[in-house]
C-alpha cells in the first residue's frame, strides 16, 4: 500500500489507500474497521483514482455508516468456559471438559445443544485454543466443500477448481487465475447462506474476472438476494 491520501465530500473527508497492481478495471474496498482501499492498474494516476473515488464518494459513506453500527474489535478470547463462539452463523457456549490422565477422548470438540464442548488432559487455553481452531478448520473445509460441489453441479462448472482454507485479513475469499479458490477459515462463523453468497461471488469470477457491469448482472442472475446475504456477512464479528 502507498501513502495515504485523501478527498473531500460535504463536511466529511475520506482517506483512502491505493495498491497498484496488475489488472484492468479499479475496484474499491470499504473494509470493516471503515478505511478505504483502492486496487488500481500499474501506471493509474493518482487523479484518476482521485476522479473514482469522488464518483463513488456516496457509496463509500453508506458502507462506512453502516460497518459504524457495529462495535469494530471483539474482546480478546480468553478461551474458559462460558465464553461464546460463532459456528455457522449461530452463538455457542464454549464448555470445556477435563480428562483424568488414563482417559481417552476419540472427539475432543463436539457441538452438544447450545455448547462447543471441548475435552483435554489440560485446560490451558492454548491447549483448548488449538482443540478448537483445528475443529473448526476441519468443519470449515467439509462445510465449504459441500456448498461448492452443489453451486458447481448447479452451474455445470467445468473449469477445474482447487479450494484451499486459510486465514484472511481483509477478504472472505478470492479466485486464481490457475483455479484456486481461497475461502477464509473464519468464514465458518457465519451462518450458510453468507457462506453461499462469498462461494457463488467467486464462481463468477469464472466468468468475468473482475468486477465490472457484466459481473453483477451474472452475480444478480445466479443470486437475486446476493445483497442482503452480504449485508448479513458484513455484520458477523468472529
Amino acid at each position: 500500500m502507498n501513502n495515504e491520501y485523501r478527498i473531500a465530500y460535504g463536511d466529511r473527508q475520506i482517506s483512502y489507500r491505493i495498491a497498484f497492481c496488475e489488472r484492468k478495471t479499479m475496484e474499491i474496498s470499504v473494509l470493516p474497521d471503515r478505511s478505504v482501499e483502492v486496487k488500481a492498474p500499474v501506471g493509474s494516476s493518482q487523479d484518476l483514482v482521485a476522479a473514482k473515488v469522488k464518483k463513488r464518494a456516496a457509496w463509500i459513506v453508506e458502507k462506512q455508516d453502516w460497518f459504524a453500527k457495529f462495535p469494530q474489535k471483539s474482546s480478546p478470547r480468553l478461551y474458559l468456559s462460558g465464553e461464546t463462539h460463532l459456528y455457522m452463523g449461530r452463538r455457542y457456549r464454549l464448555k470445556i471438559e477435563a480428562l483424568d490422565a488414563c482417559e481417552q477422548c476419540n472427539k475432543p470438540v463436539k457441538v452438544s445443544g447450545g455448547f462447543i464442548v471441548v475435552s483435554a488432559r489440560q485446560d490451558h487455553p492454548h491447549t483448548v485454543k488449538k482443540l478448537l481452531d483445528e475443529w473448526l478448520r476441519e468443519k470449515a473445509v467439509l462445510n465449504f466443500e459441500k456448498i461448492l460441489d452443489f453451486y458447481k453441479a448447479k452451474y455445470a462448472v467445468k473449469a477445474p477448481l482447487q479450494m484451499q482454507v486459510r486465514f484472511m485479513k481483509t477478504r472472505w475469499g478470492s479466485l486464481s487465475k490457475n483455479g484456486i479458490l481461497t475461502l477464509n477459515s473464519k468464514l465458518i462463523a457465519a451462518p450458510k447462506e453468507c457462506i453461499e453468497y462469498v462461494i457463488v461471488h467467486e464462481l463468477c469470477h469464472l466468468v468475468h474476472n473482475d468486477h465490472g457491469k457484466a459481473f453483477y448482472r451474472l452475480l444478480e442472475r445466479r443470486m437475486p438476494d446476493w445483497e442482503m446475504r452480504k449485508m448479513k456477512l458484513e455484520g458477523v464479528k468472529c
